[in-house]
This record gives C-alpha cells, structure tokens and sequence, in this order.
C-alpha cells in the first residue's frame, strides 16, 4: 500500500473528524480509508486515533505523528510544485562532464550561445578524459567523442568530428612534409597515451593502411599535445575543433590531405529516457540545433 497517500487519507480523517467525511473528501469508500489507517498504524506500531461511536480523536503520539505528516506532505508538495515550474523553463545547475580538450573556443562559444538563451541554467562544466558512472558522480549529462557508443547507455548523435594529422610550419620546415605513409615512419609524434601502437589506421591512395610514427612524447591530456604541435615538437592527430583556427591562420599545417580516417561522432550520453528534466532537454536540443547540420569544418591551410 503506498505509504504517501495513506498519509493523505490520515490527514484528511484529522480535518473531517471521521472516516466516512474523509471517504467523501478523497472520493474513496470508507473501508478503503479504514485500511490505509491501518496501514500507518502497522507501520508504526502504535495507535493514532482513539475510536468510539460518536468521534475520533487523535492518541498522543497520533498527534505527534500528525504534525510530522503534515510537514512531510508539504514538503512533497513544494517539491511537486517546483518540478512543475521547471516545465515552462530550463532552469537550476546542470552538470556536463566532457573530454578534456573541449576547453577550446569553439565549444566556449557553444556554451556561450546557449547560457544566453536559458540564463536559469548554471553550466558546470567537468572536463576529463576519463568515462565516469554519470549516477555515482551526479552528473546530468556527458559529451563523449567516440564511433562505438555503449550499447548499455543512453546515447543522442549530435554530429560528426573530422580529426587531421597537423604539425607546425617549423616542423615542417626541419624535416620536410611527409607525402606517403613511408614517409610518416622517419618523423617525430606525439601521441596519446592510450594508443597501444605508434600509428593510426588511415584509408589512403592504396586502400587502407597504418601510419606509424617514431613517438617524440605521449601524454594524456590532447591540450598539451596540441600545445606540443604547435611548438614543433612533432607531428600530432587532433580535433578539428581544436585545430581550426590554427589551420586556417597557418599556424599549423595539415599533412597527408589524401589520407583519411572515418570522423569521430559527438554523442550526448544520458542516464535515462523517462523524466528527462527540461535543462537537460534543453542543452541536447541546443547543440543539435547548432551542430546537427554538419561538423562545421571549414577550408584549411594543407601541405600536398
């Protein structure tokens, strides 16, 4: 039996003075309302009302218990009434975790754009590379790049991320710009520290193939290694959306235009379908809209 409403049935028996006014109160039969008191009564191990042919009256510790119902019933009610008022307008603190190099201008932006059209929102924004329990860590929401989404998990396609294979003008000036896989072999890179081998696998010219590379550096965090591509330290795969400024101003070259992987999907992952608050609809629904059309690519600078 649900223990909440008994609640309410108890509460109105106290303000009618009998089961047969509180009955006609709840729109409920009489015995039905006799059961739910004798469901809190059960529960507690005590009596509540004192019974005779005339009235009802509260025991002593029915009247303790009372007070305590009714503050409990209008805390849920206050509760009730505030999810209520967040269905006319995303509102409260939403918690997004995300790769750690989504600390760039054109996610900034992105944030930007959408903080403007739901001021109520407070983004708090957790940037790290590794996929936590979204529950256990009380996040509403995670951003995740990857073409194998958990099939145990909630997961909204937003868009696709191209990646390229970028290094800087000195780079390329010391050791010449690479123009086969072969090529690749005798430079210098920095790689992700999970990259279990020192290459990625490309579709080129002749089909598919790995690029292996003579590892400079690895590291965990793709902010440095794009830091490190830029200072000449070698050669680097990253994120267009990280990189393309950078393309474009020439500060960084992309090397081997004819080889290509398949792009990265951007996917909003979420813990369930039911109940999915309007902040958290409201921040899919605005990346969508910005991003849905298409990776947002533009024309960069490329070695050949």
């Amino acid at each position: 039996m649900d223990t909440v409403q008994s609640l309410r049935v108890f509460r109105e028996i106290v303000a009618a003075g009998s089961f047969v006014g509180a009955a006609q109160r709840l729109d409920m039969s009489a015995p039905m309302v006799s059961k739910h008191l004798a469901h809190l009564e059960k529960q507690l191990g005590a009596r509540l009302l004192n019974r005779s042919s005339r009235k009802l009256s509260l025991t002593e510790l029915g009247q303790t218990y009372f007070e305590y119902c009714l503050q409990a019933l209008e805390t849920l009610q206050k509760g009730q009434d505030a999810l209520a008022g967040t269905g006319q307008a995303p509102q409260g603190v939403l918690r997004v975790t995300a790769p750690v190099w989504f600390a760039n201008a054109k996610v900034a932006r992105l944030l930007q754009g959408y903080q403007q059209r739901f001021p109520d929102v407070m983004l708090d924004m957790h940037l790290s590379n590794h996929k936590i329990d979204l529950a256990a860590e009380g996040m509403d929401l995670a951003l995740r790049v990857t073409r194998d989404p958990s099939p145990h998990q909630i997961a909204r396609h937003i868009c696709t991320i191209p990646f390229y294979l970028v290094a800087s003008p000195d780079f390329v000036a010391r050791h010449g710009a690479p123009r086969t896989s072969v090529d690749v072999m005798r430079l210098a890179a920095v790689t992700p520290s999970y990259l279990q081998q020192d290459g990625f696998e490309f579709v080129g010219p002749e089909g598919r193939e790995l690029l292996r590379f003579r590892t400079a550096m690895k590291s965990d965090d793709t902010n440095l290694t794009y830091q490190a591509a830029l200072q000449g330290v070698g050669l680097a795969y990253l994120p267009d959306w990280l990189v393309a400024d950078d393309l474009l101003s020439g500060r960084l070259l992309r090397l081997l235009p004819n080889y290509n992987q398949a792009p990265q999907e951007l996917h909003a992952v979420y813990a369930s379908r039911r109940y999915l608050t309007p902040k958290v609809r409201s921040f899919i629904d605005y990346w969508l809209q910005a991003l849905g059309t298409g990776s947002g690519t533009r024309v960069a600078k490329s070695v050949k």
